[in-house]
């Protein structure tokens, strides 16, 4: 898996996915909803696309999101009885 750090790695990632999965510009807009000017831009590494947009591409390709090198989320009620517990 590609460690992604900028708008261009995530661009070229998603370019090279489309390709190998012999998808056109115009067909990954139509199954991923979004427009193809959108593709374009994000192919490009625009760094102002949507996020939300982001996501129905990757999902439209067969991938998912993965963020690494973070702490685990804990769940907020979680959170709220372990500061309940330090006052």
């Amino acid at each position: 898996m590609p460690t992604i750090q900028t708008t261009n790695q995530l661009g070229t990632a998603l370019r090279t996915a489309r390709k190998q999965l012999g998808l056109t510009q115009p067909q990954l807009a139509l199954a991923a909803g979004v427009g193809t000017r959108f593709i374009v831009d994000l192919e490009a590494g625009k760094p102002t696309v949507r996020l939300e947009h982001v996501l129905r591409v990757i999902d439209a390709l067969g991938g998912e999101l993965q963020l690494g090198g973070l702490p685990d989320a804990v769940p907020e009620d979680a959170a709220s009885r372990a500061a309940d517990l330090c006052n």
